[in-house]
């Protein structure tokens, strides 16, 4: 148990453990005033990671479009959503799971569609679709075959057995994903405007549910030491680090949470999906401007003997962070039961703005939402970018291959097309979706 003594002393090699640099263990120095415990190391190696701060992609999307006279709700929220008319909207999510389907393809890809999933139905929108892109190596190589088997695999299964049709996909072989694939889904949903959940509305007072699965040990810091991070040859020891699925249970989840919307009952929901509790605690009560007390001996476990530290950066799935509105504790513990879901009281939000974390009555964690959600810190990787094809100098020997090639005969040109009508590039896709 990280309490005590124990729990202030961080072990020397703190910052590689939890995935982050000295630039980065010194700026948390900073801003917490203190040596955080190995806990709250870990809550920040977590929320720091790429894979949840973003660290260093963020400057590039913010030069995307994110407004329009159609953008209902832009980047901020677990889904976004665009005006249809009518007061209908269409809430959207894309998200990778790109290192966990590499490890483990099935599951990587099914939990991949399940996050997805419920990152719509948080926002109060029905799951209408899926879709998804999958960039893989060679067809030609083993890896590739197996790569591509696990995740076609794991995505319709996931799907299919919640209910939600995958309408539509994309598929490229190239060398350069033989190692590393990309796995992107994306789920769209539908919501009235009037109906919109948002998980920035969280007030002092009211209760803290955590609803779904129980908390086990898988997935523990996948966020920081698997999503985040090149693979390579240790990549096989990196497999209890990707979650496992349960679509059957996200079903019932999904429809528990849209009552629950429905029947206004909640202030804000959360999905538990990287970082686990520590993300969904911290992001809801972030965005909310408030704290949150949370006693992790009432989160429900799958493994006995687990630790805060397990708790709170366990990635088990199907797992909701539900905030009740004061007064309507009653209805949404019912609703629980209804959909034979257990959910149970963790915690309250308070007015200061202060994540607190207990076990054993003693507090094990203590830090400002805000430093876990929002202080992450931003690369330019700009600098290290190639300069475009088009802005280099064609070197002599480069010139003359290319007039070559420009001179080449027609028959050449014939064998070139062949070449590419057998190229997996443009081969028919069936075998995949049939």
């Amino acid at each position: 148990m990280l309490t005590g003594t124990e729990a202030a002393q961080p072990k020397l090699d703190i910052l590689s453990e939890v995935g982050l640099t000295a630039f980065e263990g010194a700026r948390v120095r900073e801003l917490v005033g203190r040596e955080p415990n190995a806990l709250e190391w870990a809550m920040f190696g977590a929320m720091w990671s790429e894979h949840c701060a973003y660290k260093h992609s963020k400057k590039l999307l913010r030069t995307l479009p994110t407004t329009g006279t159609r953008v209902a709700l832009g980047p901020g929220e677990n889904a976004g959503a665009v005006d249809l008319g009518d007061g209908l909207l269409c809430a959207f999510k894309v998200e990778s799971h790109n290192h966990p389907s590499a490890v483990e393809p099935y599951q990587g890809a099914a939990t991949g569609v399940g996050g997805i999933l419920r990152d719509v139905f948080a926002m109060g929108a029905r799951p209408v679709a899926v879709l998804n892109a999958l960039f893989f190596g060679p067809p030609s190589a083993p890896r590739a075959r197996r790569l591509l088997s696990g995740v076609v695999g794991g995505i319709s299964y996931y799907g299919n057995c919640v209910g939600i049709p995958d309408v539509g996909g994309h598929v490229s072989f190239e060398p350069c994903y033989l190692e590393n694939p990309l796995v992107n889904a994306m789920c769209v949903g539908l919501v009235h405007r009037d109906r919109l959940s948002r998980a920035n509305t969280a007030r002092p007072g009211s209760a803290v549910y955590l609803v779904g699965s129980d908390t086990g040990r898988d997935g523990i810091a996948g966020a920081s030491l698997l999503a985040s991070f090149e693979l390579g040859t240790g990549s096989d020891a990196k497999r209890p680090s990707v979650q496992v699925g349960n679509p059957f249970l996200e079903k019932l989840l999904m429809e528990a949470t849209l009552e629950l919307v429905e029947l206004d009952t909640v202030e804000a929901v959360q999905d538990l999906g990287a970082a686990g509790l520590t993300c969904a605690s911290s992001e809801v009560a972030a965005r909310s401007g408030v704290g949150m007390r949370i006693d992790v001996d009432n989160v429900p476990r799958r493994a006995k003997s687990m630790n805060p530290y397990e708790v709170m950066l366990s990635e088990s799935q199907e797992r909701m962070l539900v905030i009740a509105r004061p007064g309507r504790e009653g209805d949404v513990e019912r609703i629980f039961r209804h959909w034979e879901l257990q959910g149970v009281r963790i915690g309250e939000v308070t007015a200061e703005e202060v994540l607190t974390i207990s076990s054993a009555g003693e507090i094990v964690a203590s830090l400002p939402p805000s430093l876990l959600a929002d202080e992450a810190p931003e690369y330019d990787v700009t600098q290290w970018a190639a300069p475009p094809r088009g802005e280099v100098e064609a070197t002599p020997d480069q010139a003359g291959a290319a007039a070559t090639r420009t001179d080449q005969p027609l028959h050449k040109i014939g064998l070139e097309l062949l070449d590419l009508l057998a190229s997996p590039a443009v081969a028919s896709r069936a075998v995949i979706y049939r």
